[in-house]
């Protein structure tokens, strides 16, 4: 499975940005998807997972009711809705794809900076 995340930018807090995560080598609805960040000196957190068909999310408390995580399987692609952005949210973002136990592959990352 290649990944390929994009959509990463800076915004002013209160702001708005979509992450694209785009998936090749593998059928994609067959997989979980997530999101993930990491801050500077931080190490990385979970931010949100979609089941493979969709049906099913999870999110981090710290982004719930902000961030939404959504899939077009038909595009093999993954997207993260993030609104009222905080400048706690900077961070860069990983998307990562759960085929068999486990997110057992990762995208490059895409930057977010929030600017208070």
């Amino acid at each position: 499975v290649q990944l390929q995340a994009s959509g990463g930018g800076l915004v002013q807090a209160g702001g708005s940005l979509r992450l694209s995560c785009a998936a090749s080598g593998r059928t994609f609805s067959s997989y979980a998807m997530g999101w993930f960040r990491q801050a500077p000196g931080k190490e990385r957190e979970f931010v949100a997972t979609i089941s493979g068909s969709g049906v099913i999310t999870h999110y981090a408390d710290s982004v719930k009711g902000r961030f939404t995580i959504s899939r077009d399987n038909a595009k093999n692609t993954v997207y993260l809705q993030m609104n009222s952005l905080k400048p706690e949210d900077t961070a860069v973002y990983f998307c990562a794809a759960n085929t068999f136990a486990g997110y057992d592959y990762w995208g490059q990352g895409t930057q977010v900076t929030v600017s208070s």
